[in-house]
């Protein structure tokens, strides 16, 4: 354990291929799990810890090479780090749970209840695109808006962002929603520092490396056979904007999907009260 509060405790657990942290909180009997995506860390959910904590145990983890969690020299592909995060849940000795992924964590979710459905009750996916799946993946992919998929091939683009993290994730908390005041002065601090660890940046990059690569050659396969649990798509009409809905139902045969308005990717910065509502009421938390 490194620290605790009365929220939730800070842990570690030394799993078969890294050392994962995470944030344990509640006291229910059923177990969410909730996983970050990239410009953020586990830390992200902390606001839904009061409110969920009643009737879920959560487990929120950093991904393995982000937060603080170790960064092995490689398995970036989103499969690999799901089963990090299914053996961290195994570890702890919970069986079937339900499951929130944003952004990067979003795939790594979809990796998981794919290789994992007998363990995942529901799914919620939040503001980001599944890679490789339908035709739309390729528009996506190729967006100009998301230059930074193609810029982490650079051979330099580690040494361009070097001593510059927190000016790089400012890139994405501006642009990426129409209220980038939202993101708080506290969190972005907290998050610059994360990213400027060690490695940090260079496993981030090495997670988006693999999108249309692994990610995308996996989730092709995965998509042959579609999800029974119920699925929810979140998303912001100023981000994803629907996209996200027709790539769950190629994968899932049951889909609910909300697409908030004048909502950028942000959404637990930019909407923290209505993501909360939708979860609720998808997850029957209260």
């Amino acid at each position: 354990m490194l620290a605790q509060n009365n929220k939730y405790q800070s842990q570690t657990a030394n799993l078969t291929a890294a050392r994962i942290h995470y944030l344990k909180a509640g006291t229910g009997k059923k177990t969410l799990v909730l996983i970050h995506g990239f410009g953020d860390t586990s830390n992200m959910w902390i606001p839904l810890f009061d409110e969920f904590g009643k009737d879920y145990t959560i487990i929120a983890p950093d991904m393995r090479g982000l937060g603080e969690s170790s960064r092995p020299a490689t398995g970036y592909d989103k499969k690999t780090i799901a089963s990090d995060i299914h053996e961290l849940v195994k570890s702890l000795g919970l069986e079937t749970i339900s499951l929130v992924g944003h952004d990067i964590g979003l795939m790594v979710a979809y990796a998981y209840a794919a290789q994992y459905p007998n363990d995942v009750e529901k799914l919620a996916l939040l503001e980001a695109p599944v890679p490789g799946v339908g035709d739309i993946w390729e528009k996506i992919y190729t967006t100009p808006a998301l230059w930074h998929f193609h810029f982490v091939n650079s051979p330099i683009a580690l040494e361009l962002v070097k001593g510059r993290e927190r000016i790089f994730l400012e890139h994405f908390w501006q642009t990426l929603s129409p209220h980038p005041e939202t993101f708080s002065e506290a969190d972005r601090r907290l998050y610059a520092g994360s990213y400027a660890q060690a490695g940090a940046m260079w496993a981030a990059f090495e997670m988006f490396k693999a999108f249309n690569n692994q990610d995308a050659r996996d989730n092709r396969n995965f998509a042959s056979q579609k999800l029974a649990m119920p699925v929810l798509t979140i998303e912001g009409d100023k981000a994803m904007g629907g996209a996200l809905e027709i790539q769950a139902k190629i994968i899932a045969n049951n889909v609910t999907s909300i697409i908030l308005t004048d909502t950028g990717h942000w959404l637990m910065e930019q909407r923290p009260a209505e993501t909360k509502a939708a979860l609720e009421k998808f997850l029957g938390a209260r």
